[in-house]
């Protein structure tokens, strides 16, 4: 766990500290020194008395008592130091730079396992190896620049990848963006993205900690930590973003390569940080992007005006927002003529609000308070303002700022002349404001916001099911699927709708079951995986002749033992499928069923436990939610049986974590029922 020798040590060693800046035990002191470090500063090295004016020991044995320690020596040497420290110098707080270990070879590994059980030994914390530091208030325990400014209302920062950390950093600061504390934990080794994470829950004040928190992350190794710390904070009034790369085989192959990770799989990752309401980015600006809007009032519905003097940016811009599914409304009406009165000859107030290239500071406040106060069909309001570099834009950025204070609406300025009033830009950026440069990755960035749900609620409330005869059906099963009765016996016990069948590998007593369950009928081959590929499924069965002409047909198709007879129901094809993924549990997908689960492949997952109001936020984020609404006269499919399905079959799931897969596909959904009418489950224990 995260201790206070690391969080804020009143003494510190740079293991490996040296005069070259260029090396890390060089920048990292040079950045402790320039952060005018008030604790005690050591330096550890073998061949100097004094490195950067701070007294340096050759024999790590004379060093005094020290509570954190910083390396930046060779991975062969680390045990043996850290075993001195832990030990003998009561340190506890431990950022190993050093790069060699389990990102390298199995050498490496055990070299690290060694300093791990050195560390857990004193019950002290370890960040990396293979890290570029710590940042906070209290010291630069890194080795890169930049430096950002520093703020316990800036952004939370953890990193999986040291360089990725700073390109981020990079993105963050030339917008404006304060930081809190930076975190880059390497192999994660003790101390991971998730631990890290949980402390920032655990020590959450809502008066003096940051409400931001960025990840960057390459493996989720512990999915259910991260779920339930991240949710919290965000329950407790916190805003977190994430980048999780590896996702495609290509990408999951380069996170190995890198750090040692393996990738998840992305669908699992999508689900999880839904059900945590983490918003997802594609990069490192987009995060970035995504973090500087969290720093502005929280936007309130999604109708937006746009005020500019430039029209292609504002078009585009136009474009972002009404792509990813916000508004840019018509503006129009008495007050709208009145603003127009206000503006050069030539300016439209319709939305977006273009008040021309020659428009004023004066003109740009009674839009904004036009906007703010007069039109209530308006949630937020982006500024576009640049310069084509031939006047200085000072006042306009003074009265933007001044507006901000103000307003009642978030405004989210959008300054792309980052040339030729970038003197303005740093000015605007100084008194603690942020930059936009690009109205793009703006527009979608504020969209993704907008359209990330709230985290589930921290009790998930599933429907009832009866686990000990699940448990009795699993607990005897061999690994491999489950035959007929098998199946049946789980979907009853766990409340799942199916259609009435009947099994049999003799021809008359198939015939006495077809007129217990009655015409029509639907035969089915037992046996064969994929039936409808071995025209081993017949429709409109309606009389006992088709019932023995079509068994004796079907118990000639290879690998078939028996036929099965289903009542014939009608309705859409729906689908629930469920997959356990290493680590993550078992995700929950749900779509349209038939062949068009694999042609349009428009599926939702989620992570179980899935209560019924999240299955039906899944239902209605499907592409094809018109045609389960009901489309020209089509009947719709009861979206609340098909959500109780769906959480049934997730309490199904967690009674039952052997079953590798299950597919209920199709599921039949007409305005009053959802019943499947095929199934498979796997079982792997």
């Amino acid at each position: 766990m995260i201790n206070q020798q690391l969080l804020n040590p009143q003494s510190i060693v740079v293991v490996g500290g040296s005069d070259d800046i260029h090396k890390p035990g060089g920048k990292v002191l040079k950045n402790l020194l320039d952060g005018d470090f008030k604790g005690d500063l050591y330096v550890s090295n073998p061949k100097m008395d004094e490195v950067q004016g701070v007294k340096s020991y050759k024999d790590i044995n004379a060093l005094p008592e020290v509570d954190c320690a910083i390396i930046a020596i060779a991975a062969k040497f680390c045990p043996k130091t850290v075993e001195i420290l832990a030990k003998e110098k009561k340190t506890r707080a431990f950022i190993i730079l050093s790069a060699g270990f389990s990102e390298e070879n199995e050498e490496g590994a055990e070299l690290e396992r060694q300093v791990v059980d050195t560390i857990n030994s004193v019950n002290g914390c370890l960040i990396g190896p293979n890290c570029v530091g710590v940042l906070n208030p209290n010291y630069n325990g890194v080795f890169t620049t930049p430096i950002p400014s520093l703020d316990p209302k800036g952004v939370d920062f953890i990193s999986g990848s040291g360089a990725t950390a700073v390109f981020i950093m990079e993105s963050g600061v030339t917008k404006g963006l304060n930081f809190a504390s930076v975190y880059s934990v390497g192999n994660s080794a003790q101390m991971g993205v998730e631990e890290v994470l949980e402390y920032l829950d655990e020590s959450f004040d809502p008066e003096t900690s940051s409400k931001v928190k960025l990840l960057y992350i390459e493996n989720i190794d512990k999915p259910e930590k991260l779920l339930k710390h991240a949710s919290s904070l965000i329950r407790k009034g916190c805003k977190i973003a994430a980048v999780k790369s590896g996702g495609s085989e290509a990408g999951s192959r380069a996170a190995s390569s890198h750090t040692g990770a393996l990738a998840s799989s992305d669908v699992a990752v999508d689900a999880l940080f839904r059900k945590a309401g983490i918003v997802r980015c594609k990069g490192r600006d987009e995060l970035a992007t995504v973090a500087c809007i969290f720093m502005h009032p929280e936007l309130k519905g999604k109708r937006i005006a746009i005020i500019t003097h430039a029209g292609g940016p504002a078009v585009m811009l136009t474009d972002a927002l009404s792509n990813n599914g916000l508004d840019v409304p018509h503006i129009e009406g008495p007050k709208a003529d009145a603003l127009l009165e206000k503006l050069f000859a030539g300016s439209s107030v319709g939305n977006p609000i273009d008040f021309l290239a020659t428009g004023t500071a004066e003109q740009l406040g009674d839009i904004i308070d036009a906007v703010d106060n007069d039109f209530d069909d308006i949630d937020g309001m982006a500024v576009i303002f640049g310069s084509p570099g031939l006047f200085q834009v000072y006042d306009v950025y003074d009265l933007l700022h001044e507006k901000m204070k103000t307003a009642k609406k978030p405004i989210y300025p959008i300054l792309p002349s980052v040339i030729n009033v970038k003197d303005e830009i740093e000015q605007f950026i100084a008194k603690g404001r942020i930059n936009f440069p690009d109205e793009v990755i703006f527009g979608e960035a504020l969209a993704k916001i907008y359209h990330t749900e709230k985290p589930q609620a921290e009790n998930v409330e599933i429907p009832e099911v009866d686990v000990p005869a699940i448990r009795a059906v699993v607990d005897k099963a061999e690994n491999g699927y489950l035959d007929t009765d098998s199946i049946h016996a789980l979907m009853d016990a766990a409340g799942i709708e199916r259609a009435h069948e009947a099994v049999s590998s003799n021809e008359d007593e198939l015939v006495e079951m077809a007129k217990k369950l009655g015409f029509p009928l639907v035969m089915k081959v037992v046996g064969p995986v994929h039936k409808s590929d071995v025209g081993g499924v017949t429709l409109n069965v309606n009389d006992e002749a088709t019932v023995r002409s079509e068994f004796k047909r079907m118990m000639q198709i290879k690998d078939t033992y028996a036929v099965m007879l289903a009542q014939q129901l009608s309705g859409t094809e729906v689908f629930i499928g469920a997959k356990r993924e290493d680590k993550f549990g078992h995700m929950v997908l749900c779509g349209l069923g038939g062949i068009f689960i694999e042609v349009l492949k428009d599926v939702k997952a989620g992570l179980a436990p899935i209560s019924e109001d999240e299955a039906g936020k899944m239902i209605k984020s499907l592409k094809s939610y018109k045609i389960i609404q009901g489309v020209r006269g089509q009947e719709p499919v009861n979206e609340a049986k098909f959500a109780e399905a769906i959480s049934r079959v997730s309490a199904l799931c967690k009674a039952a974590p052997e079953i590798f897969e299950m597919d209920f596909n199709p599921l039949l959904g007409n305005k009053d029922n959802v019943v499947a009418v095929d199934a498979r489950i796997r079982i792997e224990k």
